[in-house]
């Protein structure tokens, strides 16, 4: 029995992927991103229903990361959109990956090992981490057509400020900019078949503009990139876009103490009780991935109350006040992320408690923590309802 744990609801990502199906059509490869152990949900989990779910490609930051899904037996198309060392390339190649390129070495030293491989060149937009544009670009793409098994199957971009605002000017103007490289790309006698910019906000809002590929990513685990992007789906008038969350995070109650008025709780003795309470111990912490942010500020969900958070959250331990909450338990189940009962905690509100965003909460739990496969029905929980367009008073 696992004292905490995850749960993914593998129906819920493959249903996901037939959302974004019918958003982009179907002549758009669907390349769903598991990177960081796919947000926190578990690599190979996520692979199998994404693919299930009728998903045609897969992205992975590392080789590292394609190498595991290919231990476990996955043989779709893999995108892989981080650097690899140059030592590393002759592995990839042998793994059947496809490899973003925007260094001339990378280049060389795979023409030097004689090896077939599609690559990916990553057109700088105006998010300025990877990539190249103008000259350097189309000297690059030379470089692959003069080796032999060397393909240039595609080009991509990144945009730098799609999900944060209602104003997309700026991802405009790098659409602008990347449909001008690849159009300089192609006169300089280089097909580049497969083009993609598309993240989770772009696909939402201009599934029109996906090209030949969307690389999703957040909203493949049924969550929004943002509010804004919330907001700006309902400006376009799509308001019935349906995204399910899939996972739950779960530990169970360790200990049950009562606690008098004018007692301290947790380290710095950041909370003093003002009443009789009764505190429950629970066995997961900031090494777990439960942010110390959070301390004295948000909750957990046990018997479908909310109890909560009080003291400092520990390395491996936090403690919630279950005063209200009629006859917690040893062993009851809490949730710390997700539904349970009529009550349900958010990846935003656990966010918003530990002034993050809702992809460091999932990226960051715990690669430790086993991640268990399950199915639920499609009307468990509130997060996957459909989506309704803000009240406008």
């Amino acid at each position: 029995m696992a004292r905490t744990w995850v749960e993914v609801d593998t129906a819920a990502l493959a249903a996901n992927i037939r959302t974004f199906r019918r958003l982009v059509g179907p002549g758009v490869l669907l390349a769903p991103t598991v990177k960081a152990n796919a947000y926190g949900h578990g690599l190979a989990i996520a692979a199998r229903a994404f693919l299930e779910g009728g998903a045609d490609w897969l992205c992975v930051d590392s080789i590292d990361e394609a190498r595991a899904l290919r231990a476990a037996g996955v043989d779709a198309p893999i995108y892989v959109f981080g650097y690899v060392p140059l030592d590393d390339l002759a592995e990839a190649a042998a793994l059947g990956l496809r490899l973003v390129v925007y260094n001339r070495e990378t280049v060389a030293r795979l023409a030097a090992l004689g090896v077939a491989v599609k690559l990916h060149l990553k057109i700088e937009t105006g998010n300025y981490r990877q990539g190249v544009h103008g000259d350097e670009a189309r000297a690059i793409a030379a470089a692959i057509a003069a080796a032999p098994g060397l393909e240039l199957e595609g080009a991509s971009s990144h945009f730098a400020n799609i999900e944060d605002t209602t104003d997309h000017g700026y991802a405009r103007l790098q659409l602008a900019r990347f449909e001008a490289e690849v159009a300089a790309l192609r006169a300089a006698g280089h097909a580049v078949p497969v083009r993609h910019l598309s993240n989770s906000a772009a696909a939402l809002l201009w599934p029109e503009r996906a090209f030949e590929m969307a690389r999703l990513g957040i909203a493949s685990y049924g969550l929004w990139p943002s509010r804004e992007t919330m907001v700006a789906a309902y400006l376009v008038g799509r308001r019935d876009i349906r995204l399910r969350p899939a996972l739950t995070w779960k530990t169970r109650v360790a200990q049950l103490k009562d606690v008098p008025e004018g007692a301290s709780i947790g380290y710095g003795c950041t909370f003093i009780t003002t009443h009789p309470t009764r505190i429950a111990v629970l066995p997961v912490g900031y090494y777990d991935g439960y942010d110390r942010g959070v301390s004295n500020l948000g909750h957990v969900l046990i018997r479908g109350r909310r109890a909560p958070v009080r003291g400092r959250v520990c390395m491996n331990m936090l403690m919630v006040d279950v005063t209200d909450v009629p006859g917690a338990a040893l062993e009851d189940e809490a949730v710390l992320l997700g539904p349970q009962g009529e009550a349900e905690i958010t990846a935003d509100a656990l966010a918003g408690w530990a002034g993050t965003i809702s992809y460091e909460v999932v990226a960051r739990l715990g690669q430790h923590l086993p991640r268990v496969a399950v199915q639920r029905p499609e009307t468990e929980g509130f997060s996957d309802r459909v989506y309704r367009a803000p009240r406008v008073n």
